[in-house]
């Protein structure tokens, strides 16, 4: 039976952090090992991440790091599954069969990598569907018009990683979609695409941050150009293949199980405000002993 690693990274998400913990507890396939990598939050995260006690995080990093892509490599090199994939702190897998149902394609064609569909929802009311991402079928051609499928609805043997390496993290926005070319572009590796929803992510991550937008077409550029992909032409038809997930999206229906899910999310950002103000007020017991002890 092949092992699963699933990388976390979290910064500062004290209200999210522990759901997308449980949402890898309630995977049904047995053989997964969660590596979460905190980048020394000053909010509760950590507390949180605690809290779950999750028997799945088999290792916990907590320190300083340089970036998302800093943190995932951190994360990348510390799996030991056959087959690595992500999950980022803000994200819930769509059901408690996605790992179940990746792996089954692995063994049924051997293939290296597996990608599938994922929802965008609102940050603020997870309910609330923005964007529908149905990858469609791989091919060189379809790269270098600007197709990639949705970073985190990819898993993949863990020797590719081996093979062609780990994030650049001289890239802020835009490492994702370099690691995707480079891996997916003309290269001789076996790809499956697997027609199913796996992951819900929240709107607002680097990837989609409005305040980015011009950031992330200059990164795209240099990488289209780097990868010998014509850049403006594949920058054009990458943004405008995005458009239609927008109409798509309000005819989505949630499973109910998230939905109900989506109150325990609640619980927990309750959990990370009460455990932020008794934080607080033991900071002020504190320095309170502190100036009588000066006087």
């Amino acid at each position: 039976m092949l092992r699963v690693s699933i990388v976390t990274t979290c910064y500062n998400r004290e209200a999210t952090i522990g759901e997308a913990i449980r949402s890898v507890m309630r995977q049904n396939y047995p053989r997964i090992e969660h590596i979460v990598v905190d980048g020394a939050s000053k909010d509760n995260s950590l507390a949180v991440i605690k809290a779950c006690n999750s028997p799945r995080i088999t290792k916990l990093i907590s320190e300083r790091d340089h970036g998302c892509y800093e943190a995932l490599n951190k994360g990348l090199r510390a799996a030991t599954g056959d087959i690595v994939g992500w999950l980022h702190s803000d994200d819930t897998f769509f059901s408690q069969h996605v790992i179940e149902d990746v792996v089954r394609v692995f063994e049924r064609t051997g293939c290296d990598m597996v990608y599938a569909n994922g929802l965008f929802v609102s940050e603020k009311n997870h309910a609330w569907v923005l964007r529908d991402w149905q990858s469609g079928f791989y091919s060189d051609k379809a790269i270098a018009n600007g197709w990639l499928p949705l970073h985190t609805t990819c898993f993949v043997r863990e020797e590719i990683l081996r093979r062609y390496g780990y994030y650049r993290e001289d890239y802020e926005i835009s490492a994702d979609s370099e690691w995707l070319i480079r891996v997916m572009y003309q290269t001789p590796i076996s790809i499956q695409y697997l027609n199913q929803y796996v992951v819900i992510m929240a709107y607002g991550g680097l990837s989609t941050s409005f305040g980015k937008t011009f950031k992330r077409w200059r990164e795209d550029l240099g990488i289209y150009y780097q990868h010998d992909i014509s850049p403006r032409t594949a920058l054009v038809k990458k943004v405008l293949s995005k458009i239609p997930q927008f109409f798509k999206a309000p005819f989505v229906k949630l499973p109910y199980a998230y939905k109900r899910h989506l109150n325990s999310e609640k619980a927990s950002r309750e959990e990370a405000e009460r455990l932020r103000k008794q934080q607080e007020y033991e900071a002020q017991i504190e320095k309170l002993n502190q100036d009588s002890n000066d006087y």
